[in-house]
């Protein structure tokens, strides 16, 4: 329990320190949220986009899922997505994988069985799409991040297609969909790629290897 009591006892701190800094924070995000950015990561504990992006509350629309996959059936996600582009009309959709990824990891192994292994099954596809590419690396950390990388432009692209951002798309929104990934080891964001209205999905090349 004593791990549960810090919890309480942090947030007790942090709610302090912020009304302290400004007493109206709180009021202000009660009456309505106006983020910038739809956030899709990865469930990762190491990976936390408010504290790596220094973004308040409310500036950040999150949702978070293993391996940072898209998938057009997930309901929890397209339900998401359709807010955050309809109704809170976010300009910047971002997918941020992250190197070191344990559910890359898995895929790659093919060692996981049950639910995990289900909701993988974009991350095979993944796989399977550029083994060519994947298998001429080194085995190991080389093979794993550069999954990571192409995983990260595949998922950009199940998004491209989806109903709301095709929508946005075709109505002139101001939307841009952007792929990152997060280095653990310096806490930095590398930019892979991005795709706006005018980008040309089949010709969507592989980004380059940031991660050398």
């Amino acid at each position: 329990m004593k791990e549960i009591d810090q919890l309480l006892l942090s947030n007790r701190a942090w709610a302090a320190e912020m009304l302290h800094e400004n007493p109206e924070f709180f009021q202000r995000n009660v009456n309505l949220q106006r983020p910038a950015f739809l956030w899709i990561g990865c469930s990762d504990s190491r990976v936390a986009p408010d504290q790596m992006t220094q973004a308040l509350p409310g500036g950040l629309f999150v949702h978070r899922n293993i391996a940072n996959l898209v998938y057009p059936t997930d309901r929890n996600l397209m339900a998401v997505l359709h807010y955050a582009v309809n109704v809170l009309e976010i300009a910047h959709v971002v997918i941020c994988g992250h190197y070191g990824c344990g559910g890359i990891q898995a895929a790659l192994d093919g060692t996981v069985e049950g639910p995990i292994a289900d909701w993988l099954d974009h991350a095979y596809q993944v796989l399977n799409d550029h083994r060519a590419e994947i298998e001429a690396l080194p085995p190991g950390e080389e093979r794993v991040n550069r999954l990571v990388e192409v995983n990260v432009r595949d998922q950009l692209l199940h998004l491209a297609g989806t109903e709301p951002v095709q929508s946005a798309f075709a109505a002139g929104k101001p939307l841009t969909l952007h792929g990152w990934v997060y280095d653990l080891r310096d806490g930095h964001i590398k930019p892979l790629m991005r795709i706006d209205a005018d980008t040309v999905l089949a010709e969507l090349p592989q980004p380059e290897r940031v991660l050398l």
